[in-house]
């Protein structure tokens, strides 16, 4: 009955962001400034695994390939398609849920604890479309193109672990790249990160919004948050796939 609880203030509490939204001139300083905390700050590790891990795809992929029958371009292949169907779009979510959601939580719930909050409701202010309306169209705005930047540069990590090592002749990657490709791999790949997106912010806010107690409590909703994020995630992920896949 607990989780029936949370998911019914869950909802009602998104009524309240999206219900009664102030004036977008309101809210376009802060957009920016989230753009900037949850996008910008982000590319660093975003580009670091998604050039390490399409590097390992590519050597892993290799060294499973024990028959002569198999052609090298299955490398080029397979590093492409691991890439854009799932790596970019979820293992990075699931990233960004550990980073953005904790910071989105203890954000939002040190100022709950120091009764900020409740200050700007007194002042009249939407507290909870001002404080996690801006996150969200911010994740929305950014993460598409922190998961292209991912999509690009793993399969380039990939690119350079071949020609670096010569496992495969770099040829028989490009074309294993090119081979087959589907253009709405790239749609479905967006499609899930808007849901992650909006997931990974509604989530954390909405855990940092009703965090009560002090500093230590803090810290047990952003740990809760991540949690919340990456099983919602997970649950997303299988309902995309077998709705737009299938």
């Amino acid at each position: 009955m607990r989780i029936l609880f949370h998911i019914g203030r869950y909802f009602q509490l998104m009524g309240e962001v999206f219900g009664r939204p102030e004036r977008l001139g309101v809210y376009w300083r802060r957009i920016i400034e989230e753009i900037d905390l949850l996008g910008v700050k982000s590319l660093g590790i975003v580009a670091m695994l998604s050039a390490f891990m399409g590097a390992v795809i590519a050597l892993q992929t290799k060294s499973n390939i024990n028959s002569p029958l198999i052609s090298d371009t299955l490398v080029g292949f397979a590093t492409r398609q691991s890439t854009i169907l799932e790596f970019s779009p979820t293992i990075i979510a699931l990233i960004l849920a550990g980073k953005v959601g904790s910071t989105v939580a203890a954000e939002i719930g040190s100022m709950r604890v120091k009764e900020q909050i409740d200050a700007l409701d007194i002042m009249g202010v939407n507290s909870a479309g001002y404080l996690i309306l801006p996150k969200v169209i911010a994740a929305v705005l950014i993460f598409p193109f922190l998961i292209i930047m991912s999509m690009f540069l793993s399969v380039f990590g990939g690119y350079l672990i071949v020609a670096a090592t010569g496992i495969i002749s770099t040829s028989a990657y490009q074309t294993g790249i090119r081979m087959d490709f589907m253009p709405f791999s790239i749609t479905y790949a967006l499609i899930k990160t808007e849901v992650f997106a909006f997931i990974i912010t509604t989530v954390s806010g909405y855990h940092g919004y009703y965090t009560q107690g002090g500093t230590r409590e803090v810290g047990i909703s952003s740990t809760t948050a991540v949690v919340y994020s990456i099983v919602a995630i997970i649950i997303s992920n299988f309902v995309l796939t077998k709705l737009l896949l299938a």
